[in-house]
């Protein structure tokens, strides 16, 4: 018997709404399902996560996932949950876009699978660039009454809101594009099931209701929804004081990524390892217990951390990121700090007290170099009583009283790292 998707979703905490019979329609048959994400960034961020994880969860149930690219939307912009438009994106733009996305969803997603419900990438560019404004009024407006239009959330939350421009024509007809993409997956591909977050419920409800009214009362399509996610405290998930969590590794790099996961609350580890990893619910109800016995070992916190960061970057990049992680209150050597990438680097010691001085004030002694041309510390004899009792390190590496501070020294080329003690670290910057 095939397995329940909806009942995955469920004690997983990822369903919101869903349309009368959609559990039925998905139990009874093979559904294939699409899912429409934003092509604005080359990159998803944590945002996108679920969304991507509910694909994951149907093709694992055994129905067929269809990911879709707004390459035609995205040159308009969603009203949904928005206080503005999005920026306006040209064709060269989006179809790079679309190609880092689909490189990224590939590992979740199986798109090379010889099975029937083998992942798919469609982009609504393909089907929307040709379609002039007279054939989709004619087409498309003629089914949808403005009243209808009218009374979704999302467009009274605009119209009744505080954005200074109101709503455009240009967004308003948002839900009618959005629509038509469902009535076109339908008749090209089988699509019967949209997904999506909570925020796009009633644009999916149009898309039911445009098939319904073009193509007649016995054809069926539903829609469900995954709730927002949140933070414990209420506050918009994914989000920090540095911008989005990406699941590129050069706009966050695996270390930083690791840490987001690492550094959750435990309310929201709890919630997280159901909606972010494949891990089934023996496991998952087996790591809560043992996390409750002892909160201080953050156990779900760091299997969380394991699982995504593997999942979204690889075994590899995890390693790196738990090394990298040791670095700060573990006993790593100079070799550590050189195998770590300089934005790794840099993030690891974000935050520690930073000085800059130039590379021909190099070979001096470490007790001038640190005093009197970068003010690391208050006097010379301050640092010898740091170096004559070991608290002082270069690079990992103790310092004796005689230390020359050389260009053998710098990691990747400019930077010192210098620590007193255990916790106290100072990152000196050598420029040309």
């Amino acid at each position: 018997m095939r397995k329940n998707f909806v009942e995955e979703l469920r004690w997983r905490g990822m369903l919101a709404q869903m349309m009368p019979g959609t559990e039925e329609l998905l139990q009874k048959e093979m559904v294939t399902a699409y899912l429409g994400t934003d092509p604005t960034a080359d990159s998803l961020h944590i945002g996108h996560l679920c969304g991507i994880m509910m694909l994951r969860h149907l093709q694992h149930c055994g129905h067929r996932p269809i990911i879709l690219v707004g390459g035609a939307t995205g040159m308009i912009g969603d009203p949904s949950g928005k206080s503005q438009e999005r920026n306006l994106l040209n064709d060269e733009t989006l179809r790079h876009n679309q190609e880092c996305i689909k490189a990224q969803v590939a590992k979740f997603l199986d798109f090379e699978s010889k099975d029937e419900n083998a992942a798919l990438m469609v982009n609504n560019y393909d089907w929307m660039k040709n379609f002039t404004f007279l054939d989709f009024a004619r087409e498309v407006g003629k089914h949808i009454t403005v009243n209808y239009m009218m009374a979704k959330d999302s467009v009274q939350q605009r119209l009744n809101g505080t954005a200074r421009d109101g709503l455009s024509f240009t967004e308003f007809t948002y839900q009618l594009l959005q629509g038509y993409d469902f009535l076109y997956l339908y008749q090209h591909y089988g699509v019967k099931l949209q997904l999506g977050g909570n925020d796009q419920w009633g644009n999916m409800t149009t898309g039911t209701e445009l098939i319904r009214r073009t193509l007649g009362n016995e054809v069926e399509t539903f829609a469900l929804t995954c709730p927002l996610i949140t933070k414990s405290d209420g506050k918009k998930f994914g989000k920090t004081e540095s911008g989005n969590i990406w699941l590129d590794p050069k706009r966050t790099t695996p270390y930083r990524f690791y840490q987001f996961w690492l550094n959750v609350s435990d309310d929201d580890a709890e919630r997280y390892i159901k909606i972010f990893t494949s891990l089934d619910k023996e496991t998952i109800d087996a790591l809560v217990e043992e996390h409750r016995q002892d909160p201080g070992r953050r156990v779900l916190q760091k299997r969380l951390a394991e699982e995504v960061t593997i999942m979204v970057h690889s075994r590899e990049a995890l390693d790196m990121a738990i090394e990298a992680s040791s670095i700060l209150f573990g006993k790593a050597t100079k070799d550590a700090l050189q195998k770590l990438d300089e934005q790794t680097f840099l993030d690891v010691f974000d935050g520690v007290p930073q000085f800059t001085i130039q590379k021909e004030q190099l070979g001096q002694v470490a007790s001038e170099l640190f005093t009197a041309t970068a003010n690391v510390f208050q006097s010379k004899r301050e640092i010898r009583e740091f170096i004559k009792s070991g608290a002082l390190s270069l690079n990992k590496e103790k310092m004796g009283e005689d230390r020359i501070v050389t260009d053998d020294d710098l990691i990747d080329g400019k930077y010192l790292l210098v620590q007193r003690g255990k916790k106290n670290y100072y990152l000196v910057t050598v420029t040309a």
